[in-house]
């Protein structure tokens, strides 16, 4: 529906205009877009009132005038309800359409064929503007609008004007029914929708944000991590084989670097510096954000290097170490989790977690150190992880006591 509409009648002088009558023309204004239509009528200046669009005055040619601009706005008019009961999208242009003989275009914008396109988009763009998670996220996130079409409409594609507010929260509902999505994932999923709605909003083949008055938050989740206790376990376990050592090595790695699984797959011995300090740094930037992240090397984390800094690597003789494929490197940790007896769902990310809380925050560093060691962009974000550290904060009033040193009294 148009927010703003509007007809108005004006004389357009033309070029080298000296005397005489001038052209009689029509504005057509619908939400900040116009057209221009020639009335083939003429008035001399001096009896045109441009305040309300009118010729001025009671002579037949001024009646006559008027009569027949009152009868083209009732046209425009007309031709606005037209679009409206034709469930037609009310423009400028389409009324200018109407008013002119012609016939309107009716070309269908179909959902899929738009997310399609995006997805090309994105795909043409890994590695330079988008990581390849977020092509992922969006292929994912296609399949479940196809499954959803067939499974409410029975339908491999919709004309993107039959989504509404129904839509969305259909949707929302097979995602959490159906596919069993837990709150966030079912969030991110209609986030991405909401990306594909955005297109059609900007190209004019949806009049109305179906997703205007969608509400959903996502939940904080409770991040785990490894405590002291745990890492040491890690550190002194001996494997009975070397394919379980390489998995631990690589795990601890990034629980002292604070590194996510595709960084350090993607490290090279270019990656570690000299800093500042005399000391060794890691210089990389993260793959999810492209935001820098320069980490001072832990002595374990140096000594990880140093173990593999002869062994071979394959093909990539510049690569720093010997990571395995994700899906692999989960499967191992959970049965590293098994035999050292760690009672958790053990993965990759859980080192990046570790880091930010047993190995820095813990042990006091500050929290905009971290923030940038992990590259975050937003300190919000680093802030989760001091959020859950009661054991700070245990440590933080220890400290506070021992300096109140307050007398021993008996409160009665």
């Amino acid at each position: 529906m148009e927010k703003s509409f509007g007809v108005i009648f004006y004389l357009k002088k033309p070029k080298h205009y000296s005397t005489g009558e001038v052209p009689v023309y029509m504005r057509i204004t619908v939400n900040s877009s116009r057209v221009e239509l020639s009335v083939k009528q003429h008035c001399h200046p001096g009896i045109w009132n441009s305040e309300v669009g009118r010729a001025s005055g009671k002579t037949d040619v001024a009646k006559s005038l008027n009569q027949l601009l009152d009868i083209l706005q009732r046209k425009v008019y007309d031709a606005r309800k037209e679009l409206m009961d034709n469930d037609q999208p009310v423009t400028a242009e389409n009324i200018k359409t109407i008013l002119t003989g012609r016939e309107i275009n009716q070309q269908c914008h179909m959902l899929i064929e738009i997310f399609k396109k995006h997805n090309d988009q994105v795909k043409a763009l890994v590695g330079r503007d988008y990581a390849a998670g977020t092509l992922e996220r969006y292929t994912t996130s296609l399949k479940h609008t196809l499954d959803f079409l067939n499974w409410k409409y029975q339908l491999p594609d919709i004309d993107v004007r039959k989504i509404d507010h129904d839509f969305v929260v259909d949707y929302e509902f097979y995602l959490r029914s159906v596919r069993k999505c837990a709150n966030n994932s079912a969030v991110k999923y209609i986030k991405n929708f909401g990306k594909i709605i955005r297109i059609c909003l900007s190209n004019g083949w949806l009049e109305k944000n179906p997703l205007a008055n969608y509400k959903a938050k996502v939940k904080e989740v409770k991040r785990v991590f490894l405590v002291e206790e745990e890492i040491q376990t890690l550190l002194e376990k001996k494997f009975a084989t070397e394919r379980l050592n390489q998995v631990r090595d690589i795990f601890l790695f990034s629980c002292f670097t604070g590194l996510a699984y595709v960084d350090v797959k993607k490290l090279t011995r270019r990656n570690v510096v000299t800093g500042i300090d005399g000391e060794k740094w890691i210089y990389t930037s993260r793959q999810k954000t492209d935001t820098a992240s320069n980490i001072p090397l832990l002595p374990v984390a140096e000594q990880i290097i140093s173990k593999y800094s002869n062994q071979a690597m394959g093909d990539d003789t510049d690569k720093l170490l010997p990571v395995v494929s994700n899906q692999k490197m989960n499967a191992y940790l959970k049965e590293l989790a098994d035999v050292c007896g760690i009672n958790k769902l053990l993965t990759f990310h859980i080192a990046r977690h570790t880091f930010a809380t047993t190995v820095t925050l813990t042990n006091g560093v500050s929290i905009e150190s971290v923030s940038k060691m992990l590259g975050h962009k937003n300190l919000r974000t680093t802030q989760h992880y001091a959020k859950i550290l009661d054991r700070k904060v245990s440590d933080d009033m220890k400290i506070l006591k021992d300096k109140l040193k307050l007398a021993k009294t008996d409160i009665t």
